[in-house]
């Protein structure tokens, strides 16, 4: 769901305008409070189930956070009908794959089949949320397997703390505050009771919604999303907290130190709205300005003609309730973080008192066109939008009109943005430096 945090890749620059198919659904309710929505694409004999929770780790007790992440895991541990250890088997001995995803909103579950599974695929999801098998077993295998992921991908990575990090520093209320993968410690100390009323509370039709799409029948479809998911007894609704941090007035710097860093790191945090902003959609087009390609503003400068840095470059971290905007730079070898900022931020103050040229704004809205026909080029990712339109974004349909969106944005509201949301006296400065790096820039 997040852009790499060192590229955000490169778009296809296109000469004209992009253009795409609208994507065709159909959307319903059952008496559970489950929502469906089907997309027919007969290209391919392929089919995608998939059920999104509303649940991610901004739902958890802050002395059990990773829960969320967790259940990532423990879900494909089995049910009352799929023994333990068979759900991947199953999968793969019909021509399938499946896997699973969690961020701070949300979490994700999908199969993808030959389009005769359906059946099997639609069943599959309604038994892991009508008969979820959570017992001691199956939360010790996967308590290890998280471990093990956080050693891997955090712990042993090379800048793998960066983004909890900036989140510790960034919110103080928000539950936005801790890692998606949370604390090992408080993992440990739960109890099966404490994983069980976690699942029970949002695991339920109520909160999620089941997307079927690919090459089907869409009675047929309904027929079997009937059968199966309407027995489901729909769950207790869910009241959500709001939470308020208070507006960042004043620069503030943190460090911190990372065994597997060599090479220090500095980065500038600022916090921005919600994802389901218009001007998060206009940090997305500064982001593209300042740091997408070799091309941009950030990299041309600071990398391609002064050579202050090895790495530079800004993204925008959108979420559902709040959002970042992170900018990051590694010094080259006789250069400070200092340095390279100064660079950086003489970059953003350039938009926030120029408005850019035509030139380089026909070519920012040819990158959105590209990326926006990108997103919707597979089934599978036409199924996992429909499902985050719906869930996080309260309107499926932006699937076809959120493009619109970005092309009503102009040069002024780029300017305006900057202006608003980018400035020193608001933001965190964070030096994430080796844990033998006493040095101070």
């Amino acid at each position: 769901m997040k852009r790499s945090l060192i590229a955000l890749g490169s778009l296809l620059m296109l000469g004209g305008t992009a253009s795409a198919q609208k994507v065709a659904f159909e959307e319903y309710n059952l008496d559970n409070g489950l929502h469906v929505i089907l997309h027919q694409d007969k290209s391919a004999p392929v089919i995608i189930t998939s059920v999104m929770y509303h649940v991610g780790s901004k739902d958890e007790n802050p002395e059990r956070t990773g829960f969320a992440h967790f259940f990532e895991h423990l879900l494909f541990e089995g049910t009352e009908n799929i023994k333990r250890g068979e759900w991947f088997k199953i999968v793969t001995a019909n021509g399938g794959n499946n896997n699973a995803n969690t961020s701070d909103d949300r979490t994700y579950y999908y199969e993808v089949f030959p389009s005769n599974n359906l059946e099997l695929g639609i069943w599959m999801e309604a038994e892991r949320m009508l008969h979820p098998v959570i017992n001691q077993i199956g939360v010790d295998t996967q308590n290890e397997v998280v471990k093990e992921e956080k050693r891997l991908r955090i712990d042993n990575q090379p800048y793998g703390n960066l983004i909890a990090e900036v989140k510790r520093n960034m919110f103080k209320v928000h539950p936005y505050r801790w890692a998606t993968i949370g604390s090992m410690d408080h993992l440990d100390a739960a109890t099966l009771q404490e994983f069980q009323a976690f699942n029970k509370k949002f695991y339920i039709p109520n909160n999620a919604v089941l997307v079927v799409a690919g090459d089907f029948d869409p009675a047929q479809a309904k027929k079997w999303i009937n059968q199966y998911f309407s027995v489901v007894p729909k769950g207790t609704p869910i009241t959500r907290q709001t939470f308020t941090e208070q507006p960042i007035t004043q620069a503030f710097k943190a460090r911190y130190e990372d065994p597997n860093v060599q090479l220090p790191m500095v980065v500038t945090a600022y916090r921005t709205p919600s994802m389901k902003t218009k001007d998060a959609r206009v940090l997305d087009m500064i982001s593209s300005i300042l740091s997408d390609g070799k091309s941009s503003r950030m990299y041309k400068k600071i990398v391609d003609e002064k050579k202050m840095a090895m790495q530079i470059g800004a993204f925008n971290y959108t979420q559902e309730d709040a959002g970042l905007y992170i900018v990051y730079g590694i010094p080259m070898p006789g250069f400070t973080a200092d340095d390279i900022m100064k660079e950086a931020d003489a970059e953003i103050v350039k938009l926030q008192t120029e408005l850019i040229s035509e030139r380089e704004f026909t070519k920012l809205q040819n990158q959105f066109e590209s990326r926006y026909v990108s997103n919707n080029a597979s089934v599978e990712g036409i199924a996992e939008n429909l499902a985050s339109y719906y869930l996080l974004y309260g309107d499926v349909n932006l699937i076809n009109t959120e493009i619109d969106i970005y092309r009503k944005i102009t040069r002024q509201d780029i300017m305006d943005a900057a202006k608003k949301y980018l400035n020193p006296n608001q933001r965190l400065t964070l030096d994430y430096v080796g844990a033998k790096d006493k040095a101070q820039n």
